[in-house]
């Protein structure tokens, strides 16, 4: 499974390589990653639909995760990818927002990776 992480914070690159070490040596995950939503776009744009998963950062400086979502959902139509939102802030506003652009998942910072090796090896 390709996942693409999206995060402003660059030392996400090497928490999610160290944590998925095992699984990216046995080829069931690969991980791409993109630091800003406008990369992101630019990314996916290359990938022609191979990213079965985006995990995304919410609050990002200029795109924010959210217009990320809302752009990714209404671009990428066939086959949709399933996106997970991921922010430190577990308000009730951020959760509905990213739901109601159609957010598959809704993570909060520090990441559970534990949790989410279950979800994505669940897949």
């Amino acid at each position: 499974m390709k996942i693409l992480v999206v995060d402003d914070e660059m030392d996400v690159k090497d928490l999610f390589l160290q944590r998925f070490r095992k699984e990216i040596r046995k080829g069931e995950l690969k991980f791409v990653f993109a630091f800003s939503g406008e990369e992101a776009l630019k990314t996916l744009d290359g990938l022609q639909h191979e990213t079965v998963l985006i995990l995304s950062d919410i609050n990002m400086p200029g795109m924010s995760g959210l217009e990320l979502l809302k752009r990714i959902k209404s671009k990428y139509i066939a086959p949709p990818p399933v996106v997970m939102m991921v922010t430190a802030y577990g308000d009730d506003e951020n959760f509905n927002t990213a739901k109601s652009l159609g957010a598959d998942d809704f993570l909060t910072k520090p990441v559970d990776f534990k949790m989410l090796k279950q979800k994505l090896l669940s897949n």
